[in-house]
Parts: structure tokens; C-alpha cells; sequence
């Protein structure tokens, strides 16, 4: 990707989490969601962080030396009869930095992660009525899978 850019143009770099961005990644979450989930983001990044595997992909964007996003997703391996595939289940930027092509540069990075470990499919969930994630993933090339996803209360 050679993007002209000015004087005023940040360089975009997008690269493996480490404990350091944490707090971050978990203000880039709270400000996205309203909620602060400290623990889950550190047993997260205990999981998935700090390049351990390359079936797990913990990636975040920064310019300068400021956090713009993150993402977060693995290979997961026949589930459902589905041949491997690439899961991307967490994704966020930060609201002021949404136009400038984060997400976009965070979803091309993993898929690349995703066809390096051998997979050729990328998938993710998303809720019905979360309108600007579904119009994302849409303007990068993604459709309906052909999963049916089915849920059931436990109370």
C-alpha cells in the first residue's frame, strides 16, 4: 500500500499486541462499548498476544506512538463441518481515527496472518442491528456465511 502522504500524515503500522498496549486497547474498548473490561482484555492477551501461535492473532494499529485500534481473531479447525477457516471476533478503532482506513489496514493484516497459516476463508459474527460493523465488513468484501446461528436462554 504506497499512499501518498503530507508533512501532516501519520504512518499507519499494524503489528502484533504486546502487554505495554494493553491499556490502550482497553480505554479504545470502554470508549467503543461503555464498559471497562480490564481482566478480560489481560486473560485475553494471556491467550492470543505477544505472537505466541499462528493460529492466534492478536494485532493492533498505531501511529506515532499512540494505539488507533485493535484485532483480534484466530483459526479455527472443522467447527460445524467447515474446513479451517480464519475467526475474526474482536475488532475496534478509535472513533476519531474510523475514516482514515484502520479497520481496514487491521482486517488486510490478519487475513494475511489467516492465508500464511494455509486457510482461504475469513468469518465473523456480528449483531443484527450493529449497522456501521456490518456495513464495514461489507464494504471489504464480506457476505452472509452459510451458518445459521441459533442461541437459547439458560435462566
Amino acid at each position: 500500500m504506497n499512499e501518498a502522504r503530507s508533512e501532516d500524515t501519520p504512518e499507519w503500522r499494524v503489528r502484533p499486541a504486546e502487554a505495554a498496549d494493553l491499556g490502550e486497547v482497553i480505554a479504545i474498548d470502554a470508549e467503543v462499548t461503555g464498559l471497562e473490561k480490564t481482566d478480560y482484555w489481560y486473560e485475553l492477551f494471556h491467550r492470543y498476544g505477544g505472537g505466541r501461535t499462528r493460529q492466534r492473532l492478536f494485532l493492533v494499529a498505531e501511529s506515532g506512538k499512540v494505539i488507533q485500534g485493535f484485532i483480534i481473531g484466530e483459526i479455527r479447525d472443522w467447527e460445524f463441518g467447515s474446513a479451517p477457516c480464519g475467526w475474526v471476533f474482536g475488532l475496534s478503532v478509535r472513533t476519531d481515527a474510523r475514516l482514515a482506513g484502520v479497520g481496514a489496514r487491521m482486517l488486510e493484516a490478519i487475513c494475511e496472518g489467516f492465508r500464511h497459516a494455509g486457510v482461504h476463508k475469513v468469518r465473523t459474527l456480528l449483531a443484527r442491528d450493529n449497522s456501521l460493523v456490518l456495513s464495514f465488513f461489507r464494504s471489504q468484501g464480506m457476505m452472509a456465511a452459510p451458518f445459521i446461528p441459533l442461541e437459547k436462554d439458560l435462566d
